[in-house]
C-alpha cells in the first residue's frame, strides 16, 4: 500500500514551516521535503533579524531553527530529498479500510486528482502540495562576497539597511530593485554609492528621476566590483571601470547586491503558470493547477521578506484545507 499524504511542503524555510505547523495543527496528515540538511532557507544566513515582530535582533539562524524546533513539537514528518517534478496522476490508494476510503472521498472527492512528486531518493502521493522552494539571490561571485556574508554584505536593503544608519553604503545594480534600494537607504544613511556596470540604468524613468535629485546618492557609471574587503566586517569595495580599465577602492560599511533574484522553480516550470520564473498566485496562494499552491519568495508577490512567507504558509494551508472539503 502506498502512503498517500493530505499535503507536502516543498521547502522548509520559513514558509514552508509555517505551513507545516498549520497543516499539524489542522490534523493532516503532512511530510515536509527539504533539499538542505537544514531547515530554514535564506533566513539561515542572515546575521541579524531586526524586523520580524516580537523577536527584534534575532540572529537568523536561531530564528529559523526555532521555525523548525516549532514543526518538530507538532510533529511534522521532515525528509531530506530534492523534488524534480511533480506529475497528476488517476493513481488509487490501494489496500485501503472502508472507513479510510470514506475519509478520502468525503475530504478529496472522487474527482480530484493524486500528486505524485518525483525526488532523486523517492517518489511521494499526496492530495494537496505547497511550493515553498523559495529564491536565490544573484550573487556577483567575487572575492570577499560568501566570506562576509551578514557581515556587511546583504541582498536586501529593507531587511537590513536599518543597521547602516548613518553609515556609508553601496548598492550594485541597475534595475529597479537596484535603484529603490538606493532611495530606500539614502534616508538612513551618510551616502549612497549606486554602482552599474553600464552607462544608463535599466530601472524605470520615474525612480530615476527620485535617485538622481538625491544628494546623498552618487551613481557610478560602467563599473564592476571585483572584490569585496574587510575582515570581520566589511570596510571597502575595490571596483573597476570596464571601459577605462581603471581600478580602485570605496570606502563603505556594507554593501547591498541587487543584480536579480533566481526563483527556485524550474522543476515546476512545465506545470503551473508563471511570471518570470515566479509561480503565479494570488493572497489565497493557489497556483493555476487545483490542489497545488504556491508560499514565500517563490510566489510573484510584491514583498519578499520573513513575515511575508510566513504568512503565505498559513494560507496556502488554509486555501488547501478548503481544497480537500470541497473538491
Amino acid at each position: 500500500m502506498r502512503k498517500v499524504y493530505d499535503m507536502v511542503i516543498i521547502g522548509s524555510g520559513p514558509a514552508g514551516l509555517a505551513a507545516a505547523i498549520y497543516a499539524q495543527r489542522a490534523k493532516m496528515n503532512t511530510l515536509v521535503i527539504e533539499k538542505e540538511m537544514v531547515s530554514g532557507g535564506q533566513v539561515l544566513t542572515t546575521y541579524e533579524v531586526d524586523n520580524y515582530p516580537g523577536l527584534p535582533g534575532i540572529n537568523g539562524y536561531e530564528l529559523g531553527m526555532k521555525f523548525r524546533q516549532h514543526a518538530d513539537g507538532l510533529e511534522a514528518e521532515v525528509c531530506e530529498d530534492t523534488v524534480e517534478a511533480i506529475e497528476l496522476t488517476e493513481e488509487q490508494e490501494a489496500g485501503e479500510t472502508l472507513e479510510a476510503a470514506e475519509l478520502r472521498l468525503r475530504r478529496t472527492g472522487p474527482s480530484a486528482p493524486l500528486k505524485r512528486i518525483i525526488g532523486q531518493k523517492g517518489t511521494y502521493l499526496t492530495r494537496t502540495v505547497v511550493i515553498a522552494s523559495g529564491a536565490m539571490h544573484s550573487k556577483l561571485n567575487v572575492p570577499g562576497e560568501e566570506e562576509l556574508a551578514g557581515m556587511g554584505v546583504s541582498y536586501c536593503a529593507t531587511c537590513d539597511g536599518a543597521f547602516f544608519r548613518k553609515k556609508v553604503t553601496a548598492v550594485v545594480g541597475g534595475g529597479d530593485v537596484a535603484i529603490e534600494d538606493a532611495v530606500f537607504l539614502a534616508r538612513m544613511c551618510e551616502h549612497v554609492y549606486l554602482i552599474h556596470r553600464r552607462d544608463e540604468l535599466r530601472g524605470a524613468k520615474s525612480l530615476q528621476e527620485k535617485l538622481f535629485s538625491l544628494e546623498n546618492v552618487t551613481v557610478i557609471w560602467d563599473t564592476v566590483v571585483e572584490e569585496i574587503r574587510g575582515q570581520e566586517k566589511v570596510t571597502g569595495l575595490a571596483v573597476k571601470n570596464v571601459k577605462t580599465g581603471e581600478t580602485g577602492e570605496l570606502a563603505v560599511d556594507g554593501v547591498f547586491i541587487a543584480v536579480g533574484v533566481t526563483p527556485s522553480s524550474k522543476p515546476f516550470e512545465n506545470l503551473v503558470k508563471m511570471d518570470h520564473g515566479y509561480i503565479v498566485a494570488d493572497e489565497t496562494c493557489a497556483s493555476s493547477v487545483p490542489g497545488i499552491f504556491a508560499a514565500g519568495d517563490v510566489r510573484r508577490k510584491q514583498l519578499r521578506q520573513i513575515v511575508t512567507a510566513v504568512a503565505d504558509g498559513a494560507n496556502a494551508v488554509t486555501s488547501a484545507e478548503r481544497y480537500l472539503t470541497e473538491s
